[in-house]
């Protein structure tokens, strides 16, 4: 039998499902879905469905369905929403024989608001962007010296790039947060060195057993477009150290600043990160890590193992294909 793999909400990731494709066995199927037709990625699975919205009543029953008819035997998502509604059934996918690449319900929760993920990683001692909740809070750290203009501001549980701000005075702030078009937090903003880690936590020691980590060169809207690797063992070592504090499964994405030889942690995404193509053009790849999980098998730490200074430059594609051969 062999190592089926379910990823939900495909949307435009087509390349990082030929990328899974090339690293299974003739045997092993990809299975994706979304919940649109015309979702391009769908078309690089070898097979499809269209489902209902994450947030339908049927919508894990209708996973679970698909898991047992494709024999699915571990199932992620590569959209933030998504990734606590399949933590809080991790229970059910489990007792289905079916592996989710996704944290704890707990985790999820803390990854997906920003700041309760902030006070979280404060009070475990973890280097992060100083944050405020509310407009009063703010202002107290502002007469205390604390933070100064410019600020970023940014949803609370959003995901991607939207509604992401930065203001230069009070007047552009109080702009932004009287709009109402988010419950925002306010941010230091960090004018120095930006970078992200692509992380393999181990499902069974709940472990990093994988990290590759780039500078951004250009960022283009929800992430980076060209990016450059680099080693660094400061980095690595922090990364553990986050790790002991949160129980993630699987692929993580965490992304950090540099500033006066220190890494801050800005955001973690417990999911394939828009740029894992870069790590696994460069040889770090996380399918044979799933497989062994998969089979109950630990993996032992393999941390560095990689160049630096190879570039990734990504571009746009396109499906073609008649409209009679859509998905659903």
């Amino acid at each position: 039998m062999g190592n089926h793999f379910l990823f939900c909400s495909a949307g435009r990731r087509g390349r990082l499902l030929r990328n899974f494709r090339e690293s299974l066995d003739d045997r092993s199927l990809i299975i994706a879905t979304d919940n649109q037709a015309t979702a391009p990625a769908l078309y690089f699975a070898d097979r499809r469905y269209v489902v209902p919205r994450i947030d339908d009543p049927s919508y894990i029953d209708t996973l679970l369905g698909i898991c047992r008819r494709e024999r699915v035997k571990a199932i992620t998502t590569l959209i933030d929403p998504e990734i606590e509604v399949l933590a809080r059934h991790r229970g059910r996918f489990i007792e289905a024989g079916v592996l989710p690449l996704c944290p704890t319900e707990a985790t999820a929760r803390l990854c997906f608001d920003k700041f309760a993920l902030y006070e979280h990683l404060v009070s475990h001692g973890i280097r992060t962007v100083l944050t405020y909740d509310t407009r009063e809070c703010f202002m107290a750290g502002l007469a205390a010296g604390h933070i100064r203009f410019p600020v970023f501001i940014k949803p609370r549980t959003g995901s991607g790039s939207v509604g992401i701000h930065k203001a230069h005075t009070l007047q552009e702030l109080d702009g932004y947060l009287n709009e109402g078009a988010h419950a925002y937090i306010i941010q230091e903003f960090m004018d120095c060195e930006d970078c992200d880690a692509d992380v393999y936590i181990d499902c069974i020691s709940h472990r990093p057993v994988a990290m590759f980590a780039k500078h951004k060169l250009e960022t283009r809207t929800g992430g980076a477009s060209k990016t450059i690797s680099f080693k660094d063992n400061r980095l690595f070592d922090f990364i553990k150290q986050i790790c002991t504090t949160l129980e993630f499964n699987g692929p993580v994405d965490m992304d950090f600043w540099y500033r006066d030889g220190q890494y801050y942690l800005s955001e973690v995404n417990p999911r394939f990160g828009g740029a894992y193509l870069h790590a696994y053009g460069a040889g770090v790849n996380f399918v044979p890590l799933i497989v062994n999980n998969m089979h109950g098998i630990e993996n032992r730490e393999n941390i560095g193992n990689y160049d630096d200074d190879v570039v990734m430059m990504m571009y746009d594609d396109v499906v073609v294909m008649p409209k009679s051969e859509l998905a659903g």
